[in-house]
């Protein structure tokens, strides 16, 4: 018999942050004058782009992460150095 993983997939969290990622991309496109009007008064409102992205790309990269994860793609352990 194989030896089967006793890790549970996370797949609630994969279609979470997949929903936020597309609410987050639709909000982007369709809200673009407001954004763009916003995002160019200068003074701090400069700094919400630099937020945004960080917004955009933690979300997307937690999406892509359970997506790999659900699928049973993992990243390679380090092997320890032998002296």
């Amino acid at each position: 018999m194989a030896a089967t993983s006793s890790k549970k997939k996370p797949v609630t969290a994969l279609v979470i942050t997949g929903i936020v990622s597309i609410v987050m991309y639709g909000l982007l496109l369709t809200k673009q004058e407001l954004i763009n009007s916003t995002f160019g008064k200068g003074g701090w409102f400069a700094f919400l782009p630099i937020v945004t992205a960080f917004l955009f790309s933690f979300v997307h990269g937690a999406f892509t992460g359970h997506f790999w994860t659900v699928l049973g793609i993992e990243a390679a352990k380090k092997k320890k150095e032998v002296k």
